[in-house]
């Protein structure tokens, strides 16, 4: 038995017009798919198999969390998960991709292995910037950080850290190891 083989939906095989399946996507799920971006997780997907007269239409509904790591401190970061996605599949000769979310599969097959088709849901419900809420990324990290950002005293960017204590004075010591060409070209922009 594969490891996705529990993934596997018979279309060709279905009894009823409309099918319910349920699946729990662990941290084993997510070390199977092998992915870095979700290294792992807990939930719950309740798809529904509608059969039309032409097509399938799968319904995902994908609710729980995962963790993923940070992109400032790459400590682990818990994100919530709740969205609704549907999938039309048809059958045809060979297996091929037409349009955003049409599937064509053999038709002497019948079956389709949707965990890919879950994870990229889950995936694309997952904000573009994964980071702690301030003052929440881990305190070393973000102390050796603070060692390589060069700031200056008016910038109130999102991005930058909090001093953790004892680097009160990091932001100084940049200021002052500056290159004084960039002053120059700061000029140039500030005259524009």
């Amino acid at each position: 038995m594969g490891k996705f083989d529990k993934y596997k939906i018979d279309l060709k095989g279905m009894q009823a017009d409309t099918v319910k399946y349920e699946f729990l996507l662990d941290n084993l799920y997510f070390a199977h798919i092998d992915s870095p971006e979700i290294q792992k997780g807990k939930i719950n997907v309740v798809l529904n198999v509608k059969r039309t007269s032409r097509a399938f239409e799968l319904s995902f509904e994908t609710e729980g969390v995962v963790w993923v790591p940070c992109d400032r401190c790459l400590d682990e970061l818990e994100l919530s998960i709740n969205s609704s996605d549907k999938l039309m599949v048809k059958f045809g000769r060979q297996f091929a991709e037409e349009g955003e979310n049409l599937i064509v599969i053999p038709e002497d097959e019948g079956e389709i292995n949707v965990a890919w088709f879950m994870y990229e849901f889950i995936e694309l419900s997952l904000p573009m910037k994964h980071v702690h809420a301030p003052g929440k990324c881990n305190k070393s990290m973000s102390s050796k950080l603070n060692k390589h950002l060069r700031t200056t005293a008016d910038d109130e960017s999102e991005d930058n850290f909090e001093p953790v204590d004892g680097d009160a004075n990091v932001v100084e010591d940049i200021e002052e190891q500056i290159d004084p060409r960039w002053n120059e070209l700061k000029k140039i922009l500030d005259n524009n």
